[in-house]
């Protein structure tokens, strides 16, 4: 019966995708399975079993020595000083040399220790785990938004593309879809935005060479009418 159970955590990964279980009937032979298909068996206490079930621990190793590197870099390169901010510079390495030594912590306590502090440490490592994905705007759960976004934004630009292109009146070329700067009259006016001429046109259909241009025009015209170029 024993050699029926599978091996949970941490050797049982996430969804159940990666997991290994006992071979039928050995208890010193196990099975590495992906997607619930068996890939390959290799035995306890061996390289493969030592390098397999501690990629995590591994992986912690060079996560905390890439981290300390350039936490130093940020602490000690002049340029990187002036310009870098905590929150977006160095808070994402400290998390991360946090999330590294505390999921070492979990590997010492129950191998070590006979499980000694081994909640503390599993609350600290996942607490560091949700701020960390949470706080970085790249990350994980940010693509779950990003991605469509990325394929809406295509599908958009295709079929403004379709429908025509605006044409700045100032400049007479093209310079996006018509579909975009309709869309952007309507966004701007319910944010409170009203960018109408007198003449029923809008300041949103120029171009940003077009708006430029008119805007070095009407500073000229200023000065002229003021009499003083410069001053």
């Amino acid at each position: 019966m024993a050699a029926q159970w599978p091996l949970q955590s941490p050797y049982h990964l996430p969804f159940g995708w990666i997991h290994f279980t006992l071979a039928p009937d050995t208890i010193e032979i196990y099975e590495a399975h992906f997607f619930g298909f068996k890939v390959f068996e290799f035995p306890l206490g061996g390289m493969v079993a030592l390098l397999t079930f501690h990629a995590l621990d591994w992986s912690s190793y060079l996560v905390i020595f890439g981290s300390l590197y350039f936490l130093r870099r940020r602490l000690t390169h002049p340029g990187l000083i002036a310009t870098q901010t905590f929150e977006r510079d160095l808070l994402p390495l400290i998390l991360l040399i946090i999330i590294s030594v505390t999921g070492l912590g979990l590997t010492y306590s129950y191998q070590f220790m006979e499980g000694l502090a081994f909640d503390f440490l599993a609350v600290t490592h996942a607490i560091s785990v949700i701020i960390f994905l949470i706080w970085i705007p790249f990350g994980k759960f940010f693509h779950i938004i990003q991605r469509p976004a990325q394929i809406g934004a295509h599908i958009y630009r295709e079929e403004g593309e379709r429908l025509g292109m605006a044409i700045c009146p100032h400049t007479g070329n093209e310079f996006d879809t018509q579909l975009h700067v309709n869309d952007l009259k309507i966004v701007t006016k319910e944010l409170g935005f009203n960018f109408d001429k007198p003449d029923g046109t809008s300041h949103l259909d120029l171009s940003p060479e077009g708006k430029r241009s008119l805007l070095a025009k009407a500073h000229l015209q200023a000065r002229l009418d003021s009499g003083k170029m410069f001053g």
